[in-house]
């Protein structure tokens, strides 16, 4: 009630402003897919002799303010036939609109401003659209079609090499990406440890990845945000479609549980490469599964209920003796109710689970551990009026955190039970946001978030010696754990340490002409949630760790500057952004610092700081047979973490040194080519700086032992990696009478052979007993084929 109050409250004051002698009514209503109802997000409704417009939001809902009057209105959205319908607006009037996809297929994957591209004079940057068609005709490894991949074509974006978990975003870690699938967290975006991603692509309606200028209502993560949105379900017809590839295939389906009013959704993928193994001598086995839901139930003209679920596994298994399963299940139950005109809400329950296990059957033992939320969340879009919006709404967010169990595989295995203590946590968030046009060349969006988080209790928690749970020795010159002084306890409805954060936004748009803008925006976030991993690339086995006594939140201070231009009617379109940003609370490890079963993780760690900078340059080619972009990122990524006081010197003498993120260079060229209406081909090409490393300097001899001697933290690098990707795609023309539409996919990854560099060890020659390094690589040259299909 309190939020209706607060609606109604604003809805009166901003109102008054636009009130002239002439009636202001309201049009709004859902633009959906004609052939299934799905409802269209970011769809462009138009009103020329006003001047004006707007765009659907995240469920195809609009609303828009004008005077009494007639008006033409223009409907467009990317691949589908546009739509102009004059009306007499003498009323508040709710008119709903469908639209029929585009028989012609050549513009597909084009990147407009419409879609893909930013529009010139919103208040919005540091933002990437990709649509579906676009991800599903990129060259990729083993031909399987991935999201997350398809992000590192982008400015800004990157990863740890081929074979890693997740993507860096501006030179920031994995763990500060904030992933929603249907507004649930994913915490592993990944299957069989970084070789494709978790999002099934014939189920993803809309995705969207924040660089910066972060919109108010997400929080939690000081790096980006990829919001990613499952369709609802085909309400008017059944359909099929999927893929037989060479690692894996898929299969949806979608249709009515009542006709124009309910959809179901499902469809699931699998691999299946470690079945062939079984016609071999080779024990081992490597496989992944995942499934995705979605039902959709139109109550009445103002109320819809929708019921959305994913569900998976990978599952790594050597010779019997070694099993490890890992995966996400998400589920969330969401409404979406029309207040009034001119507000749209949608109220959100969702539960969040990310399970690790490890069966470990050569010493008989089991592994569990894994991380839990279930999150209320309340979401108002307020249409003041033509020129000023608001969103606001609320979050609460519980989470338990399960760091390992150990427990016997049967009773001769020696092993005793063992149990890490759960953590628990409680984050909470409300937020109002504006998008505000204060003229035809000034726009901005701004607002603020306050979050709290509070550490609850637990059964068991440590107590140290001036509340230091790292000790460092003067004489030795190394940091190492302190030994508690005492333990205590506290329920978990106890506190035992509260973080309050406001986390102002703001983004503005200043357009030079209609071709052309100036852009900038500032962000400060908090996040609470830590990923303990020392390695470049995380692994199923790091596990998350809330903010606490010792662990302080890290906050994101970020400012961004950018110009954007469109070039020849659109033809070619031109981004240049420049960012830095600081982080203050990173967090880093002590020499020799073990993570794994570690019941007190507060002992290895220190809070340093990190900051990045850079420059992000995005051309691309939107009209003509050849389309694609050109991306390229200059930018540097660094951490240091000074001494506690002046007498500690900190982790690497408390020096700036390159994060395991950093690349100096990172170009990537996407290209398409449609040569008729069967074949298209596409290409992409990736060159990158090394990875940052730490190479031995030097070495002795310690009782018959050689003992290597390092360097400054990362300051070495791995070769530069590089590698072209090409692509065929085959339509065969529809047959007359058939429901059913195939293509093929031809691909070759790594057309040239390039070994790149995974990572390189030393070692003794045995031969002429001189040191050497050695380059270890992934993927070479791989061919694939897949065959797609839908009726």
């Amino acid at each position: 009630m309190k939020f209706r109050y607060l609606a109604f409250i604003l809805s009166f004051l901003f109102s008054q402003g636009s009130l002239s002698a002439q009636e202001i009514y309201i049009l709004n209503g859902v633009i959906t897919d004609a052939s299934s109802n799905e409802t269209l997000i970011g769809v462009n409704l138009i009103v020329p002799s006003a001047k004006t417009g707007v765009t659907t939001n995240d469920y195809g809902y609009y609303s828009i303010k004008l005077p009494a009057g007639e008006y033409d209105i223009q409907v467009s959205y990317l691949g589908y036939q546009s739509i102009r319908e004059k009306i007499i607006l003498d009323e508040n009037k709710k008119l709903d609109f469908q639209l029929s996809e585009s028989s012609q297929n050549l513009d597909e994957i084009v990147i407009t401003s419409d879609i893909e591209g930013l529009n010139i004079k919103k208040p919005e940057m540091s933002m990437n659209k990709l649509s579906i068609n676009t991800i599903q005709n990129l060259p990729v490894v083993f031909g399987e079609v991935d999201v997350v991949k398809s992000l590192l074509l982008l400015p800004g974006v990157s990863n740890a090499g081929e074979g890693s978990s997740g993507f860096n975003v501006r030179g920031g870690a994995v763990d500060q990406n904030l992933i929603l699938l249907d507004e649930a967290t994913i915490y592993n975006s990944s299957h069989l440890f970084g070789l494709f991603s978790v999002f099934n692509p014939d189920a993803i309606k809309d995705l969207k990845l924040y660089k910066g200028g972060i919109p108010a209502e997400y929080g939690g993560r000081v790096s980006s945000v990829l919001d990613i949105y499952q369709r609802d379900g085909n309400s008017k017809n059944f359909k099929m479609k999927g893929g037989i590839g060479a690692i894996s295939s898929r299969l949806l389906a979608e249709g009515p549980i009542v006709k124009d009013k309910g959809s179901f959704l499902i469809g699931g993928r699998s691999s299946y490469a470690h079945l062939f193994l079984k016609l071999t001598d080779n024990n081992n086995s490597a496989y992944f599964y995942d499934l995705n839901t979605k039902l959709s139930y139109k109550l009445d003209e103002s109320n819809k209920l929708l019921l959305s679920g994913y569900f998976g596994r990978d599952v790594f298994n050597i010779s019997q003796n070694f099993e490890n399963t890992y995966g996400n299940a998400v589920l969330n139950l969401r409404w979406n109710h029309i207040l009034s005109d001119n507000i749209f809400t949608n109220l959100s329950a969702i539960y969040s689970d990310y399970y690790y296990g490890l069966n470990l059957n050569f010493v008989g033992f089991k592994w569990d551990s894994g991380i839990r939320n279930l999150n209320l969340k309340y979401d108002f879009n307020h249409y003041i009026n033509d020129d000023f919006q608001l969103k606001y709404g609320m979050q609460n967010t519980y989470y338990q955190f399960n760091p390992g169990e150990i427990a016997p595989i049967d009773e001769n295995s020696g092993i005793n039970y063992f149990k890490l203590i759960n953590k628990y946590a409680l984050e909470n968030a409300l937020y109002i946001s504006a998008e505000h046009r204060f003229s035809d060349k000034l726009s901005a969006e701004y607002g603020i978030r306050f979050s709290s988080f509070f550490r609850l209790g637990q059964k068991e928690y440590n107590i140290y010696e001036n509340d230091e749970p790292v000790n460092y020795d003067a004489e030795r010159g190394i940091y190492s754990e302190a030994e508690p002084i005492g333990t205590g306890t506290a329920s978990k409805s106890t506190i035992l340490k509260a973080y309050n954060n406001f986390e102002p936004r703001v983004a503005i748009a200043y357009a030079l002409t209609d071709k052309q803008s100036l852009k900038l925006s500032y962000n400060r976030m908090a996040q609470y949630l830590h990923l303990l991993s020392n390695t470049s690339s995380p692994t199923p086995l790091d596990v998350w760790a809330p903010s606490g006594t010792f662990i302080k939140p890290q906050i994101l201070h970020q400012y961004a500057v950018g110009y954007y231009s469109n070039l020849k009617n659109n033809t070619y379109s031109l981004e240049i952004e420049s960012f830095f940003k600081k982080i203050e609370n990173r967090i880093d490890y002590i020499n020799g610092a073990n993570l794994i079963a570690n019941n007190a993780i507060e002992r290895v760690v220190l809070n340093g700081e990190s900051r990045a900078y850079g420059l992000e340059l995005l051309l691309r080619k939107n009209k003509g047979r050849l389309k694609g972009w050109l991306a390229y990122t200059l930018s540097r990524s660094e951490q240091r973490t000074p001494g506690r006081n002046l007498s500690e010197p900190g982790i690497n003498n408390g020096e700036w040194y390159r994060s395991n993120y950093d690349k100096t260079h990172d170009l990537s060229i996407t290209s398409s080519y449609d040569l008729n209406e069967k074949w298209q081909f596409n290409a992409n090409f990736i060159l990158q700086t090394g990875l940052a490393t730490t190479f031995p300097t030097a070495q002795y001899r310690y009782e018959g032992l050689t003992v290597p001697v390092y360097g400054q933290r990362n300051e070495d690098r791995l070769p530069s990696y590089h590698r072209l990707d090409v692509s065929a795609t085959y339509t065969p023309s529809k047959k007359t009478g058939m429901k059913m539409q195939s293509s093929w996919n031809f691909g070759i990854y790594n057309i040239y052979n390039r070994s790149n560099a995974y990572s390189i060890t030393f070692r003794e020659n045995q031969e002429t007993r001189r040191n050497e390094a050695v380059r270890l690589s992934l993927f070479g040259i791989i061919p694939s084929i897949t065959y797609n299909f839908q009726f």
